[in-house]
């Protein structure tokens, strides 16, 4: 916001503290402007524009920035150097965290990739909709073009909007055809720009999508997917181990030595390179930033690491120490490094609110016989957390969470609750927009808690594997369930119990003492706020 009086101007930024730097200019200029007359005069043009300053909406950007989010695919709490980690190296993650805002008690919304995901871009948490669960990879779009999501919100505020990396939301609006125009898609949901994988990393299609189209497709070599029975004749892992670098649990078509998830045939141009997948990726997210330097933009770089299967490029296989896991942690590290050097070298970085966190918690033997678990070496990946990826403990939602911004969020910690489905409210005030009426039905406004304003967040929080746990100040309520205690192929603890389980996280961040017994009282009114949350269809106020 800019206002001039009678050659004296006040511009209202961004920064820190503005109405107190206003304030302090108002003030100095009243001294220099010393005389009965001029004084009366320039007084009252100063008292309305410090009242406009005031009136501005608290939040709101006067210019909205850039904003780049981080997306990081089964990263743990204790999985970088600035959560405790000191196995593994990760001084780019680590200069986000000194230069902005680390967050103790950030969640994503499930304990898995697609709810997680899903909830990030609607404001709705995923366990609302059918057929949210993690998607193979031929699978339809999940979310209705039209919808208010967080890329439509960014854009219409004036933001170029793009996303580049995992998707895994769907493609299309029933059987897919990879050799055409594959829609809808994330251009139809408010991204102007995409490059993605339709899934995960160990499940086919394995190549990249391009907006529409298959990135390098050759249409004299058709690609064809199968999820059911086998196609083509290309070889899987079930039949011919030998051809494999990588020892699978998934054992069916062999994509560069690899076998993958499903069943693919066709496409061989335009197959990715495993070891080169971060940085094609991150290429294509410092491009999309020089492209749109000059005005706002959007950018979701969600990628690839530290999902299974594990193959990071040559330069940093074995660099870690702590095995392939930990090498490709440092991996995603560099990818960050290149964003914010590429903010640096542009200019950027003051006009830019990077925000980095992980769709769910960690997991370590997850597919692949990669010698993970074998070469921890006492890394910790969910630090003093309990359970990891697939858990209603701690372990499978609470993330690391970092929000930089230099010049308007003070370099800091926070313990304030805050979930991913909190972005599309607390992004659309930041930008001065508002939400569209039953839209985001559980996206909070915690902006203050983002930017370092307040030390308070949600109030609550619904944690989603399979089942829902509450999260009620720094108790923890899980109900009693009849799963699995341990999840046989990835040794995850995964919360259920024949019990119901309660924990003060502020005294017990393990989950390891069930106090409910002691808390009756409390178990019966987490008990029904889960059961009105759920059956209330939104929980937003």
């Amino acid at each position: 916001m800019q206002v001039v009086c009678s050659g004296w101007r006040v511009v209202k930024t961004a920064g820190p503290s503005c109405e107190s730097k206003i304030t302090h200019q108002l003030v100095a200029f009243v001294h220099d402007h010393q005389g009965p007359t001029r004084m009366t005069a320039r007084l009252a043009c100063l008292a309305a524009i410090l009242t406009l300053v005031l009136l501005f909406p608290a939040g709101a950007a006067a210019v909205p920035p850039n904003i780049v989010l981080i997306y990081a695919d089964d990263l743990g709490y204790g999985d970088v150097g600035c959560y405790g980690a000191t196995r593994v190296r990760t001084p780019n993650i680590d200069r986000l965290a000194r230069e902005g805002l680390r967050l103790t008690d950030a969640h994503a919304s499930a304990s898995t990739c697609t709810p997680s995901r899903y909830a990030l871009l609607t404001g709705e948490y995923a366990w609302r909709r059918k057929g949210t669960s993690v998607l193979p990879g031929d699978a339809a779009l999940i979310i209705e073009p039209g919808r208010e999501t967080l890329p439509a919100m960014l854009k219409r505020a004036g933001h170029a909007t793009g996303i580049v990396g995992k998707w895994h939301l769907g493609l299309g609006a029933g059987s897919i055809d990879w050799n055409g125009a594959i829609k809808p898609g994330p251009l139809e949901i408010g991204f102007d720009e995409s490059f993605i994988m339709a899934a995960t990393g160990d499940r086919v299609p394995c190549v990249f999508i391009q907006g529409h189209h298959v990135a390098g497709l050759d249409p004299r070599d058709p690609i064809r997917i199968s999820y059911g029975q086998p196609i083509g004749d290309e070889p899987t892992g079930a039949a011919n181990p030998d051809r494999l670098k990588v020892k699978p649990s998934h054992d069916q078509t062999i994509v560069n030595g690899i076998s993958r998830i499903g069943f693919m045939a066709g496409g061989k141009a335009a197959r990715w390179v495993d070891e080169d997948m971060a940085d094609v990726y991150t290429r294509e997210a410092v491009a999309f930033i020089e492209r749109h330097a000059a005005a706002p933009f959007f950018l979701e770089f969600a990628t690839h690491d530290v999902h299974v299967p594990r193959v990071p490029h040559p330069r940093f296989a074995g660099t870690s120490g702590c095995g392939v896991r930990g090498d490709v942690i440092q991996e995603l590290d560099w990818c960050v490094g290149q964003v914010l050097d590429t903010l640096d070298r542009l200019e950027l970085a003051d006009r830019t609110l990077v925000l980095f966190t992980s769709d769910n918690g960690p997991v370590v033997d997850d597919g692949y016989a990669d010698g993970a678990v074998r070469d921890l070496g006492g890394h910790r990946p969910a630090g003093p957390l309990r359970g990891g990826k697939y858990s209603l403990f701690e372990g499978g939602t609470r993330v690391p969470f970092l929000v930089r911004w230099p010049g308007r969020v003070r370099p800091g910690v926070s313990n304030a609750l805050v979930n991913q489905v909190d972005l599309l409210a607390s992004l659309a005030l930041l930008c001065g927009q508002t939400l569209r009426a039953g839209s985001a039905p559980d996206s909070f406004d915690v902006l203050p808690a983002l930017l370092g304003d307040s030390r308070t967040g949600r109030d609550h929080s619904v944690h989603h594997s399979g089942r829902l746990a509450l999260r009620e100040g720094s108790w923890k309520y899980i109900p009693a369930g009849s799963g699995q205690a341990v999840l046989t192929n990835t040794a995850t603890e995964t919360g259920e119990a024949p019990v119901d389980q309660l924990y003060d996280l502020a005294q017990d961040l393990g989950e390891t003492t069930n106090v409910a017994a002691q808390h009756p009282e409390r178990v019966n009114a987490m008990a029904a706020r889960l059961k009105s949350i759920r059956a209330a269809g939104r929980s937003r106020p």
